[in-house]
């Protein structure tokens, strides 16, 4: 569907009520015309309304090529991209915590309510997180190796990580 106020493609379909009646209007706008319309004020709006919220998020929100870069940005230990948590919801690693903090802390702020862990923990932990942190780097090291056919490489890497994990 095609903007109402340029030929762009619409990204935003806004329904608003027009007066006090029932009647109901709706807008399909591009981003740009979608933060022009929903920037202007209006006398009739209160501050907390829809239309005040998406002008906010517009305001504070990623532009699409900030996304874009963010989603290139990897963990330098487990390699997982910020798109693929995105995608999974799943992180690679405990440094992944620290690699993408900045846009981790609002959305655990969010679910949770605190930045904080206060639940239970594992009364005794197998492995340190330094030991931990060191066999997922061996072990993205060893397929980095296999897909590179340096194959000797990979073996030592192999043994590496069966001394690491208790001769396994």
């Amino acid at each position: 569907m095609k903007c109402d106020r340029c030929d762009k493609q619409a990204t935003f379909h806004i329904t608003e009520r027009v007066g006090e009646e029932e009647q109901w209007e709706e807008r399909h706008l591009c981003e740009n015309c979608a933060r022009e319309y929903l920037s202007k004020p209006n006398e009739s709006e209160s501050p907390s309304s829809l239309a005040s919220a998406l002008a906010q998020h517009l305001k504070i929100g990623q532009t699409a090529e900030e996304l874009a870069k963010l989603d290139q940005q990897t963990c330098p230990i487990c390699g997982i991209s910020f798109y693929d948590f995105r995608h999974h919801g799943r992180l690679g690693c405990p440094h992944d915590y620290v690699c993408f903090e900045k846009q981790l802390t609002p959305l655990i702020e969010n679910i949770h309510g605190e930045r904080q862990h206060t639940g239970k923990r594992p009364r005794r932990s197998t492995r340190g997180a330094d030991q931990q942190t060191r066999l997922i780097r061996l072990r993205k090291d060893m397929r980095e190796a296999v897909r590179a056919e340096d194959y000797e490489r990979a073996s030592r890497l192999r043994d590496e990580i069966r001394e690491l994990e208790g001769g396994a």
